[in-house]
């Protein structure tokens, strides 16, 4: 079950995060202000089961002033002590390159010192939101997008897979998420489809991905050239 998106601003998943009851404005920058680029890390865990693939997701606050209501994949932005952790962080140098590789045509990933903030920040919000302990080695990038110009809050988010069965139990432990729970990914796609969940662009395109290989090895395995993608018109939320 994939649905096929339409043209960039024009599909349902650009509609979805407002807030009930706040206008568009609202979510909109003054003309001619640009705001502030901020880096984030989002960690797509994935495990097979007998009734196929699923993710571990969560159910966004109706209230949150970003990405209200909506499904997403644990994760948060980069903060300062991600940096202070990523100086102790012990990650074989071997895989820091892959990373900075994997990185090599966004704005902060190829930097050595950001790839590893990168990954502290990804253990960090694994650990905050679903209290689960994420191992370096368990970690591939897959993704980077951009939150287009005009919005008031925006992000350069760097997405990456990982092997639910390298990672400790993982369970709701977030406030800004209503619930937390591993869902099948195809059952999340049909619920799309019918409109009783709600996943903004990057998710449902990143979804859809991880359908079409449809085990975790086929994800772990796949070869990836990630170019960033900068949405130009996103809708309400990017």
């Amino acid at each position: 079950m994939v649905r096929e998106l339409k043209t960039e601003g024009s599909d349902r998943s650009d509609q979805v995060g407002m807030r009930t009851g706040v206008s568009l404005a609202s979510n909109l920058a003054a003309p001619g202000v640009e705001m502030p680029v901020r880096p984030a890390v989002s960690v797509i865990v994935a495990r097979d089961t007998a009734r196929g693939l699923e993710v571990f997701v969560q159910h966004r606050v109706k209230t949150m002033d970003f990405a209200a209501g909506v499904v997403v994949y644990p994760g948060g932005r980069v903060d300062p002590q991600d940096h202070e952790a990523a100086a102790a962080l012990d990650v074989p140098d071997s895989l820091v390159e892959e990373h900075v590789a994997a990185w090599s045509r966004t704005e902060l990933g190829a930097d050595p010192t950001f790839a590893r903030a990168l990954i502290a920040t990804a253990q960090r919000e694994v650990g905050e939101e679903a209290g689960a302990t994420i191992p370096p080695s368990a970690l591939k990038p897959w993704a980077n997008w951009i939150t287009p110009p005009g919005r008031t809050k925006r992000f350069d988010t760097y997405f990456y897979v990982a092997r639910g069965d390298q990672i400790g139990d993982m369970r709701h432990q977030t406030t800004e998420a209503t619930m937390s729970e591993w869902m099948n990914v195809e059952q999340i796609l049909r619920e799309e489809a019918a409109e009783r969940l709600k996943l903004m662009r990057p998710t449902l395109v990143l979804l859809n991905e991880v359908h079409h290989l449809g085990s975790v090895d086929a994800l772990i395995s796949a070869q990836r050239e990630i170019e960033p993608v900068r949405p130009f018109m996103p809708g309400k939320h990017g």
